[in-house]
């Protein structure tokens, strides 16, 4: 009898020490990183950057899936179901802490089941206008909108999604009422908004500003607190006419809560070294998008403060699922 418990105790001292060297040791095999999004926008771009990044970092592959559906719910569940052993991870952006309050039932609670690992970056949007619209300033758009309640529509990648709020928080604080119309991506969106279907959108300047410049689309205002680096001629919402307006995108990672420590604070020193050198910066930047540099505790902190931030919208907004 004591024999055995001292074998016992032996083996569960042996699995406790072997967890930790795993963890040291990781990554072993290839690395999922699941994007709730569809193909071709912000999150899916920045996921296979920086998959190919942290490849040559850590040495194993990273393998980005895209499982797009239901405002990103579908491929954050698929994640928070997932073992908390760093091999499936999360490219979310703050479409996940809208939905925390836009969403009332969700088979997981992102600061429940999720475990910050580190920002990535983010960027301004860009408000345009199919040239059919009547508008050339953004005073001219509100006074179009307001002459036509109801009649102008905008597009976005779905329900609380950043393209969906910054369009919510525009009616609240322009005092416009224009029509939401969700995409199941920002690709299907932003085609239809160059074919004509749709009239106006707000979407990320780093996808956007090609078409602005190109004058398949007429861009109005960009969405920072100060004018973005790459279209300095372009003025904000808030200079344009509606004060104190402000609506960004921003992307980080995330893993299933339980992930070792280990491993949360190996991925996010990796991922600080990347986001740090000087010629992503630069590439970054000539494309409209900022790093952003955070510790896992740091980063966790902003997740908490950013779904108390979007809750407030959401209710001011009368934001609502669709």
């Amino acid at each position: 009898m004591k024999t055995s418990k001292l074998t016992l105790a032996g083996l569960l001292l042996l699995g406790v020490a072997v967890i930790p060297a795993q963890a040291q040791d990781y990554p072993t095999r290839a690395v999922k990183i699941v994007v709730s999004f569809a193909a071709g926008g912000p999150a899916d771009n920045y996921a296979r950057f920086m998959g190919q990044q942290l490849q040559a970092t850590l040495g194993q592959n990273f393998i980005v899936e895209n499982k797009p559906g239901a405002g990103s719910i579908i491929g954050t569940d698929l994640v928070a179901k997932a073992s908390p052993d760093g091999y499936t991870l999360l490219m979310m952006s703050n479409a996940q802490t809208v939905n925390e309050s836009l969403v009332a039932k969700k088979p997981y609670a992102l600061l429940k089941d999720f475990v910050g690992i580190a920002p990535i970056n983010y960027s301004d949007l860009l408000l345009v206008v199919h040239p059919s619209v009547a508008a050339k300033t953004l005073s001219e758009l509100i006074a179009l909108a307001k002459s036509k309640p109801g009649k102008l529509n905008y597009a976005s990648s779905g329900s609380g999604t950043p393209y969906h709020m910054a369009g919510e928080l525009f009616k609240v604080m322009a005092g416009v009422d224009i029509t939401h119309v969700p995409y199941k991506g920002s690709s299907g969106a932003r085609t239809d908004l160059l074919g004509g279907q749709v009239d106006l959108m707000f979407d990320a300047v780093t996808t956007m500003t090609d078409y602005a410049r190109a004058g398949t689309v007429r861009g109005l205002a960009t969405t920072g607190q100060a004018r973005s680096s790459i279209l300095p001629d372009m003025p904000t919402v808030s200079e344009a006419g509606v004060a104190g307006y402000e609506a960004t995108i921003w992307l980080g990672l995330m893993a299933p809560k339980g992930t070792p420590d280990t491993v949360v604070n190996r991925l996010n020193a990796a991922i600080t070294t990347i986001v740090s050198r000087p010629d992503i910066k630069k590439q970054w930047s000539d494309k409209g998008a900022t790093p952003m540099v955070m510790s896992p505790v740091e980063f966790q902190a902003y997740l908490e403060q950013d779904v108390k931030k979007w809750a407030k919208i959401v209710a001011l907004s009368g934001a609502k699922q669709e």
